[in-house]
């Protein structure tokens, strides 16, 4: 099993026909609509929290809440998709996600918008966590690694660039075509769906039972072979989110960079995730997923504490660009490879583990959102301890696995 699930890391992306490349375009498209709804409003919080008579941090709220229905929402899709086919639960999500992307595009105050965000994820969480469900249907053994390597890389790409698109069109329309875009966008995905995939889902169909699905989710999160690196996964996430909703106070309000600036930044950091995955591909044939994760937990806890005295001694652009790369070089190798350690054992639970480790991942970056936008008035220092919190905790809890392996 160790060596299918590092073949699987190991995976390099080959030349594919016309016909996968469009079906793997596709998949990636789904993959990336909640992470493209939510970072493309990054550099835009201070613009919004002004225009709707609220403090940013407030503001923040409208990540929170969207990541928190995005989490919940998994539990449910996926079940449904496998008892009734991919085809009507995608494209249901898709028309609810364009709905509350009008909503929100239509909102004046802070209560109007959060609903419109809560309607925006309850669309999104159905094609992103079906984008695998669908993978799975289409492809099997190489291909399907080939498949995921590639869906991977553009779901990487969505958060990091998001924010520089969300910057230009903040600055040249406004905040509110920010949310034009991303129901425009879907509206197309839906199309690309439509006309590229369809239905996908051949085999039997699973009775939709709540007491088996309840009893499934149960048993995985009871085994310590999914419990410990899905929780260091999700606590690893929290941090990336807590930095993503941090960075805007931090970069704007406190080091008074534009929205434009903001993009690029994000956009540098897609780079080092990059950087990290390829290096995660390399060290875990070589020095094994333990090791290797726990390498990264080292890096991302190192890099936390860095941001934690930069706050308190040296709050500057530079040092704090540095303490971060270190925190997403260690997160870039921590969550692929955890995702990995947690999903091998379970070949034939595969989607409840996906749906459970996607809800834990993103109750984690729910969690760590708020966090960092209450826990100090200090945006970089209110970073610092939600960083070093996770990624320590993150760090105790992967030794205690292994010592007890």
């Amino acid at each position: 099993m160790a060596d299918q699930t590092v073949s699987l890391i190991d995976a390099v992306p080959r030349p594919e026909s016309a016909s996968t490349t469009a079906q793997i375009a596709v998949l990636a498209t789904l993959a990336a609509i909640g992470t493209l709804a939510t970072n493309i409003l990054l550099p835009s919080l201070p613009q919004m929290a002004a225009s709707l008579h609220v403090s940013t941090a407030e503001v923040t709220a409208s990540i929170t809440v969207f990541l928190a229905v995005f989490a919940i929402g998994q539990l449910a899709v996926g079940p449904i998709s496998d008892r009734y086919g991919r085809r009507i639960p995608v494209l249901a999500g898709f028309v609810v996600f364009i709905a509350g992307s009008i909503w929100c595009g239509l909102a004046h105050d802070l209560p109007s918008l959060l609903i419109g965000r809560v309607i925006q994820a309850a669309g999104a969480c159905s094609t992103s966590v079906l984008s695998r469900a669908i993978a799975r249907d289409l492809f099997s053994g190489e291909r399907l690694a080939r498949a995921m390597a590639l869906i991977m890389i553009a779901m990487a790409a969505a958060p990091g660039f998001s924010p520089l698109l969300g910057g230009a069109l903040d600055h040249t329309l406004g905040w509110r075509s920010e949310f034009a875009f991303v129901g425009l966008f879907a509206a197309i995905a839906a199309v690309a769906y439509a006309a590229v995939l369809g239905e996908t889902h051949n085999s039997t169909r699973i009775p939709l039972n709540p007491l088996a699905i309840a009893k499934t989710y149960f048993e995985l999160s009871a085994d310590r072979r999914f419990l410990i690196p899905a929780a260091t996964v999700a606590l690893i996430m929290g941090g990336l989110f807590a930095m993503f909703s941090a960075a805007p106070r931090v970069l704007i309000e406190g080091l008074h960079f534009t929205p434009i600036q903001l993009g690029l930044f994000f956009a540098g950091t897609v780079m080092i995730v990059f950087a990290a995955g390829m290096l995660a591909t390399k060290l875990a044939p070589r020095f094994g997923l333990d090791r290797s994760i726990q390498g990264g937990l080292w890096l991302a806890a190192a890099g936390s504490i860095a941001i934690l005295l930069v706050s308190m001694f040296d709050p500057e652009f530079l040092p704090f660009l540095a303490a971060m790369s270190v925190f997403l070089l260690g997160m870039g190798i921590v969550n692929p490879l955890g995702t990995a350690q947690a999903l091998s054992p379970f070949g034939e639970k595969a989607g409840a583990a996906s749906a459970l480790l996607g809800f834990w991942q993103m109750m984690g970056a729910a969690i760590g959102v708020s966090l960092a936008a209450t826990i100090s008035h200090q945006a970089m220092a209110a970073l610092g301890i939600v960083l070093t919190g996770a990624s320590s905790l993150a760090l105790l809890l992967y030794t205690m696995r292994k010592r007890a392996a």
